[in-house]
């Protein structure tokens, strides 16, 4: 379908999931690496959570775009002891990255080596106790890969950020300036070592571009990964600073990277990347990770679906309105439902404490796709049924379906 340059709502959704992977068939065969390095070309990254009530956040993504695969695809990728296809970093918050972008973010590991865009505490330590960050890094180069629990200056918790060490706090600071990284995990447990004892020696050789050359880089990514976006969606997607958005955005413009249309209803400016595509109709049925690139901006997910959505993990049980790890439901190209989950792995169940339909949403049209996807979901997992809880207006037909 050709995109004009004034859009209906209805236009703007389907293009964006067009772009975030959602009108792609899923594989017939048994998921490969392939699919996964094809799938993080398309999205750019993997947010990381350690919320493990149901599974943790980045194994999500994939599972919702692709189907059952194997999760040891997604281990192997990223902390594997042969070659990798990604890395951690800060990109959209904590995050799994296409290693061969690595590069394009050695500009924000200058400025925190700077004291610039990192937690105000850690470059406080950073200016403070430079002999015991010197001491951190001598010992990772000794003795790595090692996790925080193990280094022998680990000293007392200081009582802030999330209660770290001091020896956590200064490899985290050496984590920010690129100076460590991720060689593995133990549990969720991060395990520090030399980049050049884990990034392909192609990619450190590599030459650092510019600040923006970088910046450019991130937002066309962004851009492609979103499809269609306001200058502070594009901006969110890698956590670019205004001024280096705004500067990456016009610069794009100016190229015909980016292309300005106009979004019935929106109130601010939409930019297009030059590939995306408007399908006719969108045919996707998915459980969405809380931390999904498609609905992690929630301002973005309520211009775009109508669907406000609030993590409530944070909010005290009685003042929850609709639970605690809470998935949205994505059936064709609407946010239809949202169902409160967990993973009981003692007793072999998925448990939906709650399902909730959206307004307007017939559950007997939305139930039994939901309860297929809660059985794929629960297999996934390894889990051998799905139980159904009581809170919620769907909750009576998704019992009658599973």
């Amino acid at each position: 379908m050709r995109i004009r340059d004034t859009l209906s709502p209805a236009e703007a959704r389907r293009i964006a999931l067009a772009a975030q992977g959602f009108t792609e068939p899923r594989p017939d065969s048994p998921c490969e690496r392939r699919h996964l390095r094809r799938l993080l070309a398309r999205i750019g990254l993997l947010q990381i959570d350690s919320v493990n009530v149901l599974v943790r956040s980045h194994y999500l993504p994939a599972f919702s775009r692709l189907g059952t695969y194997a999760p040891t695809l997604l281990e192997e990728s990223a902390w594997g002891t042969g070659k990798r296809d990604l890395f951690e970093y800060w990109g959209h918050e904590a995050s799994l990255i296409p290693i061969a972008m690595q590069p394009l973010f050695r500009w924000r590991m200058a400025r925190a080596e700077r004291g610039e865009g990192i937690y105000g505490g850690i470059a406080r330590f950073a200016r403070e106790r430079a002999d015991y960050i010197a001491a951190a890094l001598a010992e990772v180069s000794d003795r790595g890969p090692m996790g925080a629990s193990e280094f022998s200056l680990a000293g007392a918790s200081s009582g802030g950020w999330w209660g770290w060490s001091d020896g956590k706090i200064a490899l985290e600071y050496l984590f920010w300036c690129g100076r460590v990284t991720t060689a593995g995990r133990r549990g969720f447990e991060r395990l520090y070592d030399l980049p050049e004892r884990v990034l392909p020696r192609a990619v450190l050789d590599s030459p650092t571009p510019p600040e923006e050359e970088a910046h450019r880089a991130l937002t066309r990514s962004a851009a492609r990964a979103l499809g269609i976006a306001t200058e502070r969606d594009l901006r969110d997607y890698f956590r670019l600073d205004p001024a280096d958005s705004k500067r990456a955005v016009a610069a794009l413009v100016e190229a015909g990277e980016l292309l300005p249309v106009t979004v019935k209803g929106w109130d601010r400016p939409a930019y297009l990347h030059p590939d995306a595509r408007c399908p006719r109709r969108v045919e996707a049925a998915a459980l969405l990770s809380p931390f999904d690139s498609l609905v992690w901006e929630r301002d973005r997910t309520e211009r775009i679906f109508g669907f406000r959505y609030r993590l409530e993990i944070y909010t005290p049980a009685h003042k929850r309105e609709h639970g605690y790890y809470v998935l949205p439901f994505l059936l064709g190209d609407r946010l239809v439902a949202r169902v409160d989950l967990k993973s009981d792995r003692a007793g072999g169940a998925l448990l939906v404490h709650a399902a909730h339909g959206e307004a307007g949403m017939d559950p007997a049209v939305v139930a039994p796709p939901l309860a297929e996807e809660l059985r794929r979901l629960a297999g996934w997992l390894g889990l051998e049924r799905v139980a159904i809880g009581d809170r919620g207006d769907l909750a009576a037909a998704l019992r009658s379906d599973t």
